[in-house]
């Protein structure tokens, strides 16, 4: 089934960040004056395309700087080939410990972006090759980053066993029953990295604080996202403990905000940054991928930041430039910086390649 040759470990450098996970291609749909209701047509006033699922972490890491591995399956439709060719050649992310199938088409995800939020509506079948059958005997990596659900992960348990820094989140629950024996898997982990609603269903509290407060009984580090309303954590290694409130941003489509956090905190955390200082950058990022379109493409990296930092810098507010001071000393030097590319409207304009 498998199109390429089994993956060479020595012939790229050890990744700094290892993934695994279901990819996507989204389509999201932008300014929707209202929700859709059966029997009418809506127009909508944006749109865009991009890698979906594990992509936007992958894609949020790698605009960082760091070297990112993405085990992942590939569908041979037009899907697939333009998530690999965005992954591969435009983020510049490894696709070694991937597989593109023939004959298995890519799960496709229609986003509909409307106020501070989305409804999401997918096709798509199981992969035929699981994560640990994907990532074997995974290559040392500094951290990892994984979507943890029913299933426990075998690579999960290996990179951690080989000293990765494994951080977690969790996607919604179908069946809303919220099985405590996910949060077993958290043993392994270094962080957990729910949302509100999640945290709270799976420790069965009341509260985003309580939530985190029976969280930092099975995780090291311990932080619950809290959109609009910013963010809570724990960090056992270091005994800090902080929060943040949530940035006023106008958010253009919400899609993958959360992955953009979880892949920012990891970042800064990497680097050994206070935990307030990676709780308000994995906030900002969020906050600044929700201004333009889809989840991969919208994720700032050090471009994203930069420009923010230095409009802040330039405005009045005395409040943001003390709380993102120590922007000064993170942000890297302009010749490290790699331009980003946003979401195009759609694919194969004449001539090749997709328009901005």
């Amino acid at each position: 089934m498998d199109q390429r040759p089994p993956p060479d470990p020595t012939a790229v450098p050890a990744p700094d960040v290892l993934l695994s996970g279901l990819l996507f291609f989204d389509l999201v749909l932008t300014g929707l004056g209202k929700p859709p209701t059966p029997g009418q047509e809506v127009w909508t006033r944006g749109m865009g395309c991009a890698p979906g699922g594990i992509a936007n972490l992958a894609v949020a890491a790698a605009r960082y700087g760091l070297r990112t591995s993405l085990a992942a399956a590939f569908g041979d439709d037009l899907y697939g080939a333009h998530c690999w060719e965005v992954l591969s050649e435009q983020e510049g992310i490894d696709l070694s410990l991937s597989r593109t199938v023939p004959g298995w088409h890519c799960p496709v995800t229609v986003c509909l972006a409307h106020g501070h939020d989305r409804a999401l509506v997918t096709h798509g079948h199981a992969p035929p090759f699981t994560p640990d059958q994907l990532v074997g005997d995974p290559p040392a990596a500094r951290a990892a980053i994984v979507h943890i659900g029913a299933e426990p992960q075998g690579w999960m348990e290996k990179a951690h066993a080989a000293g990765a820094k494994v951080f977690a989140d969790v996607g919604w629950d179908p069946s809303q029953q919220w099985s405590t024996e996910v949060l077993a898997q958290l043993s392994l982990c270094h962080a957990f990295l729910p949302n509100e609603g999640e945290a709270m269903s799976y420790t069965r509290t009341g509260s985003a604080e309580a939530a985190l407060s029976r969280l930092t009984e099975l995780v090291p580090a311990a932080v619950v996202t809290r959109g609009r309303e910013g963010a809570l954590a724990v960090d056992q290694t270091t005994g800090e403990t902080a929060a943040v409130p949530g940035l006023d941003i106008d958010v253009v489509d919400a899609t993958g905000a959360g992955d953009v956090f979880g892949a920012s905190f990891a970042a800064a955390t990497l680097e050994g940054w206070p935990l307030i200082e990676r709780l308000r950058f994995a906030n900002l990022a969020a906050a600044l991928s929700v201004r333009h379109i889809g989840g991969a493409p919208a994720a700032p990296g050090w471009a994203g930041i930069a420009e923010w930092w230095r409009a802040v810098e330039r405005g009045a507010d005395e409040d943001l430039r003390r709380d993102f001071g120590f922007l000064t000393e993170r942000i890297p030097p302009p010749e490290r910086i790699r331009a980003v590319h946003r979401a195009p409207v759609t694919l194969g304009f004449p001539g090749g390649g997709h328009r901005p």
